[in-house]
């Protein structure tokens, strides 16, 4: 993760040793920069950190450098650690251009070039990180939208109680192991009252010609409530998680923080990738409250039931899309590098997580062209 050492010298010894031992590093000029800990979590990463010794290093990347964006060279900087001796940096062509970092050695395994970078110093920090933030963000006022949209690679510390705290946080298998059952006893519940066969659609309206709902409908319920989910996962994060607040509101900022804006500023804090139970149960109490007022009771547990299992699948696939290797050329690797992009450069698309299907209708598709060729 982020470097906390203080920057030395590196002989090229030194650094053939760590490469030799697993890890990956890159130069910028002389300026050496230690992923390590970071390759894994990048859309590849783990494919090339398997790659072996004497592997000729482009051939590890399946083809040339991609482009990176303005965010993932400031998201370098964080992982410096110091500078080649004078003498050991055995400029290449590419390394030549002052804009260029490449690999510190031709056939060192797990390592490869990270595209154009030009170095960025690290902005000065506008909020404390050795306090709260949640309480801080609100008085940034202007500049808070480009500096939430700055990610950095450090955990975030939002409520000064320890108890509110721990509630903000959890494990991605709290949410399968909690929700889980949930799923299951209530499908099980709405099947078993729909087989009673006395459910009937319409029948608020007539009952003379109101239609029965067979208890074999249950799994294409189920699908429409997960389909619902997967339009409402669209709008909830394109309109309320990525809601610019006004400059002048402290609240309306803090409460956007609060929401969403934390994972954009530390998108791989793990222990903020999935919703926390406690809040959860709310939210999903709410809207089961609201499929109860608009559906017959048996009817609008069977949507709420898929609704809740497509939350699941969702909450499980953001945190795999953050810290999952998916195998190069597969459907996930794809959606991985689509979200990647959304978190370091196209902040305002690709809300779609679980699936791009809704950024189509709504115009709202990372360029498929910029997306292929720069992933």
């Amino acid at each position: 993760r982020a470097m906390a050492a203080a920057p030395r010298s590196f002989s090229a010894a030194e650094v053939r040793a760590r490469v030799a031992r697993g890890g990956c590093l890159v130069r910028c000029r002389r300026r050496l920069y230690d992923l390590s800990g970071f390759v894994r979590l990048h859309p590849g990463g783990e494919q090339l950190l398997r790659s072996r010794a004497g592997t000729d290093v482009s051939a590890a990347l399946d083809g040339p450098p991609h482009r990176h964006s303005d965010n993932a060279r400031r998201w370098l900087e964080q992982y410096y650690v110091g500078e080649m001796e004078s003498g050991d940096e055995q400029v290449s062509p590419a390394a030549a251009d002052p804009g260029c970092a490449e690999p510190t050695g031709a056939s060192a395994p797990g390592c490869h070039s990270t595209g154009r970078y030009r170095t960025h110093r690290v902005p000065r920090e506008l909020v404390d990180w050795q306090k709260p933030l949640l309480w801080q963000v609100g008085y940034l006022g202007e500049k808070y939208d480009e500096w939430v949209h700055q990610p950095v690679d450090r955990p975030i510390r939002l409520f000064h109680s320890d108890i509110l705290e721990t509630l903000s946080k959890t494990a991605w298998y709290v949410v399968f192991m909690v929700w889980t059952p949930v799923v299951l006893y209530l499908s099980w519940v709405s099947y078993t009252s729909l087989a009673q066969g006395d459910t009937r659609l319409f029948s608020s309206f007539t009952t003379e010609y109101s239609i029965p709902v067979h208890k074999y409908c249950f799994p294409f319920i189920f699908l429409v409530g997960m389909f619902l989910w997967s339009l409402l996962e669209y709008l909830i994060h394109r309109f309320v998680f990525h809601m610019k607040p006004p400059a002048s509101n402290y609240y309306l900022i803090t409460l956007h923080f609060l929401l969403h804006g934390q994972h954009h500023k530390s998108p791989f804090d793990s222990s903020r990738l999935v919703f926390p139970p406690v809040p959860a149960s709310l939210v999903i109490g709410f809207f089961y409250g609201v499929l109860r007022l608009l559906l017959p009771e048996v009817l609008g547990l069977s949507v709420f039931v898929g609704g809740l299992c497509g939350y699941v699948i969702y909450d499980m696939m953001h945190y795999y899309l953050h810290y999952g290797s998916p195998k190069k050329g597969t459907y996930l690797y794809g959606l991985k590098a689509y979200h990647v992009k959304h978190h370091f450069e196209h902040q305002k698309a690709g809300f779609g997580i679980s699936t791009r299907f809704w950024d189509r209708p709504f115009r709202t598709l990372i360029p498929e062209e910029t997306f292929e060729k720069d992933n």
